[in-house]
């Protein structure tokens, strides 16, 4: 994937996806530059599917399908906490959209679309056990 600054430059960013079945919904990716974890996101799963496609997402979290003539592209758009003047840290990154899409069928393999499900009883039981 690549970091963007400004209009045109564009850095290689060493991004890895996982998928937990345990967290069905959610797809964790980490941004890491000569060794040192840049940042940790928890995605919705479908979300970033639909992303590909169109664009989404409202709050900390935009993604939307950029094409550059040669390249189909998921524009991932980060925005951090706000700062006391009022701006906010803001990351683009560009991940090219067929790699995207063939790690979500790989997570699709593991739980089906539609057949994602959280024991509510655990989950419960965690919060509670937490206080």
């Amino acid at each position: 994937m690549q970091l963007t600054a400004g209009s045109s430059d564009r850095f290689p960013v060493l991004t890895h996806l996982s998928y937990d079945a345990s967290d069905p919904f959610a797809v964790a990716v980490s941004f890491s530059h000569e060794g040192r974890v840049l940042a940790r996101w928890s995605l919705d799963r479908e979300m970033l599917a639909e992303g590909v496609r169109r664009p989404v997402g409202e709050g900390d979290v935009r993604l939307r399908p950029q094409s550059t003539g040669r390249w189909q592209e998921l524009r991932m758009e980060f925005f951090g906490d706000p700062h006391p003047d009022g701006s906010r840290h803001h990351a683009v990154i560009l991940a090219w959209a067929p790699a995207v899409m063939s790690f979500l069928h790989e997570t699709y393999e593991v739980v089906a679309p539609g057949r994602e499900s959280i024991h509510v009883d655990d989950f419960l039981a965690e919060v509670i056990g937490g206080c």
